[in-house]
């Protein structure tokens, strides 16, 4: 039986630090290269999940920005899309604006990925993030709202205070995919808004699909692993993660700083040798 095996990556299989360990690295190289099918399902772009897993050199398809994307980890290929349907997004920022909430967008504009803002209208806190991402080609501020609506929309962040952003988490959570969590690293409330097709468990199936798998194996530690862990058949949750987690999880193992997914990984494929 072909299996696929899918890791999260922040506080799963990357440190506290924001990096993959060089054990880890060379575990997953090597189980890669030796036939084994894994993807690690993020809610990065491809931009900055190769960054922390910088080590990681085997090819492999990865799931990002929680599902919007399925794309190449060697090449960077695309191998599978998700939009917002036409005029869908623009409606969102209008209404997001209107209410005093300054999001970031990530877009296709001219064939490029790009996340824009308003620079002089975002908070501290959108501010704070991205100011660490201040080389990032994708990073695009704009000087008004119609700096926004360019491209081909597909995902939306929103940072900002529990009291702004639930309301619109319950009004779009059953008309989008909206992930409404604390940032591990910040400790800011955010509000991620992606198309209703775009979800870490749809892109898992239909990658488990593309490679013939039978069987899903997944790890995790956040909120956003819930919808995986539920279409997984078996699945792990790291000693950090967060308890709504742990009570779904066929078992929970070791904490991310001690490498668990990566020892894990290894236990599982040596006892089917």
């Amino acid at each position: 039986m072909k299996t696929l095996y899918v890791s999260d990556l922040d506080g799963t299989l990357l440190r506290s630090n924001q990096k993959t360990s060089q054990y880890t690295n060379r575990v997953i190289n090597q189980l890669v290269e030796n036939g084994v099918l894994f993807s690690y399902a993020t809610a990065r772009s491809y931009h900055t999940a190769h960054k922390v897993t910088e080590g990681m050199t085997a090819a492999f398809p990865t799931v990002l920005y929680n599902g919007v994307f399925i794309q190449d980890n060697a090449t960077g290929e695309m191998l599978l899309t998700n939009f917002f349907e036409q005029g869908k997004a623009f409606d969102l920022i209008c209404e997001l604006t209107d209410s005093g909430i300054y999001c970031l967008v990530y877009s296709f504009i001219d064939g490029k990925e790009k996340f824009s803002y308003i620079r002089s209208k975002i908070n501290g806190a959108t501010l704070d993030f991205v100011t660490t991402r201040e080389d990032d080609l994708r990073n695009r501020p704009v000087e008004d709202f119609s700096g926004l609506l360019r491209g081909n929309p597909f995902y939306i962040t929103c940072i900002d205070s529990p009291e702004k952003l639930m309301p619109f988490y319950e009004k779009y959570k059953n008309k989008y995919h909206c992930v409404y969590q604390i940032d591990m690293y910040s400790g800011e409330q955010w509000l991620e808004i992606m198309p209703k097709e775009a979800s870490k468990a749809n892109a898992v199936r239909q990658l488990a699909r593309l490679l013939g798998c039978e069987k899903i194996v997944a790890f995790g530690d956040g909120i956003n692993d819930i919808d995986l862990f539920e279409i997984a058949d078996e699945s792990y949750a790291v000693e950090n993660a967060v308890p709504e987690l742990k009570e779904i999880a066929t078992a929970v193992i070791d904490s991310n700083d001690n490498d668990a997914v990566a020892k894990q990984l290894y236990k599982i494929c040596s006892e089917l040798q």
